[in-house]
């Protein structure tokens, strides 16, 4: 059983693959959203997937992204994630992310559990 306070730490080095301009998301070499994002999604899943019973694994079901300072390439963002509330297969995370100069982001983050061959044979049919 899953319980709130499990908490995850998750870290990227930015590299030029990570940046804005190579992600489109934008023209500058730092850290893109989308990238910022997948590491926030990394840091809860990675929290509690060695909780989770054999077979399940969480998808992502809501993401409010608050990125607040640019990193440059070179620099390590480190993610920091606490769950916070538990609803039956419903889990909310909060997250901070940090680099060397201080605080860059922080997100609220929704992942369901879900039956892995029932999910991915689902999404399969929708082809």
């Amino acid at each position: 059983m899953i319980e709130t306070g499990i908490e995850g730490i998750a870290e990227l080095t930015v590299s030029t693959n990570d940046t804005a301009r190579k992600r489109h998301s934008g023209t500058l070499d730092v850290l893109a959203t989308p990238a910022l994002a997948e590491l926030v999604e990394r840091c809860c899943w990675e929290s509690v997937a060695g909780h989770l019973d054999k077979g399940q694994t969480t998808v992502g079901t809501r993401l409010e992204l608050h990125h607040n300072a640019p990193t440059p390439v070179g620099m390590t963002v480190r993610c920091e994630s606490v769950l916070i509330s538990v609803d039956r297969r419903a889990l909310s995370f909060r997250v901070r992310a940090f680099d060397a100069a201080g605080e860059i982001a922080t997100a609220e983050h929704d992942r369901f559990i879900v039956d892995a061959q029932r999910f991915q044979a689902k999404a399969d049919a929708r082809a």
